[in-house]
């Protein structure tokens, strides 16, 4: 089983619109509301790839329950730690015109000493039935940032792999643990290096200095680039199929599920990689965020080229 864990759970709702302009009245065109939040996608596509999958993490409120029941309509389990207030709303605007999106991510419900408490209680127990724990998006108001760390050494002491997919603060902090796998996207490590890297040789070198933190897989996610991934001292340049994407939110999400997915099962390095860059390609077809078709995620995987680097 995998276990994925979502600190700062949402409903995702996207609205399309003819044409989006700040400062004017828009009649939305179409209105999806989703489980969001990232372990939560990863959760959702683990699931469709055929994986069993439980989603743990913070909800609260009418908005939490949405979130839990719609997880489990899709044969996902839930493990969720309840809080007050509501959970957070995030908004994406879609442009139908041109395609473009605009994001407004909600804040969400403080996190107590109490939560904290609880959700290392939860994911202690569910790491000890799992094979991989997920532990995916930003930290909520009120997280120590330590608790990523917090979470990994208690997977890792269960015999689990750990998996962190964060940015900024938690996500240097998270490296202390040394995760099994991390998946930074372009931006979140020039964060991390303090400069963007220039070309592949950059990229390599810096996918390298997290393996050396004693991390066995580094993915580096280039959007419609594809991936660099340095997996047990090999590296590898993904290209992705050629598509035109209707949607790109959450196929860093899904990424993670195909490599989390494709790892449980044992597959290689190269496997895993393409599994997970298919995945993430399915994903930006579709309208919803964590959400693949497999028959096309199936035709993508062939379309994917790894090149050993």
């Amino acid at each position: 089983m995998i276990t994925t864990v979502t600190l700062h759970a949402a409903i995702d709702q996207t609205l399309y619109v003819d044409k989006f302009g700040v400062g004017h009245v828009h009649r939305v065109t179409r209105q999806v509301n989703e489980p969001g939040g990232k372990g939560n996608n990863v959760a959702k596509v683990i699931r469709q790839l055929g994986g069993q999958v439980t989603a743990t993490g913070i909800i609260a409120g009418n908005n939490g329950v949405f979130i839990e029941s719609s997880l489990t309509e899709r044969g996902i389990g839930t493990a969720f730690i309840q809080s007050a207030g509501d959970s957070r709303v995030c908004l994406n605007i879609v442009d139908s015109s041109s395609g473009s999106s605009t994001e407004l991510l909600g804040q969400g419900p403080t996190m107590s000493e109490a939560d904290v408490e609880a959700i290392k209680k939860k994911v202690q127990e569910l790491a000890t039935l799992s094979s991989t724990v997920v532990m995916s998006g930003s930290l909520p108001p009120g997280a120590p940032d330590i608790l990523y760390a917090d979470l990994i050494r208690m997977v890792r002491s269960a015999g689990a792999r750990a998996f962190l997919d964060t940015g900024g603060t938690s996500f240097s902090v998270g490296l202390s643990a040394a995760p099994h796998f991390v998946k930074p996207n372009e931006q979140e490590l020039a964060e991390w290096l303090g400069q963007k890297p220039k070309d592949v040789h950059d990229w390599v070198r810096a996918a390298h200095m997290l393996a050396d933190q004693g991390i066995d897989e580094v993915c580096i996610t280039l959007g419609s680039d594809g991936a660099l991934a340095v997996i047990n001292g090999k590296a590898y340049m993904v290209k992705p199929p050629s598509i035109q994407p209707v949607n790109t939110v959450g196929c860093g999400d899904a990424f993670v599920a195909g490599m989390a997915y494709a790892g449980e099962r044992g597959d290689s390095a190269e496997s895993r990689l393409r599994t997970a860059v298919a995945a993430a390609a399915a994903n930006a077809m579709s309208s919803k965020a964590g959400d693949i078709d497999y028959v096309l995620f199936e035709e993508y995987e062939h379309q994917v080229q790894i090149i050993p680097l």
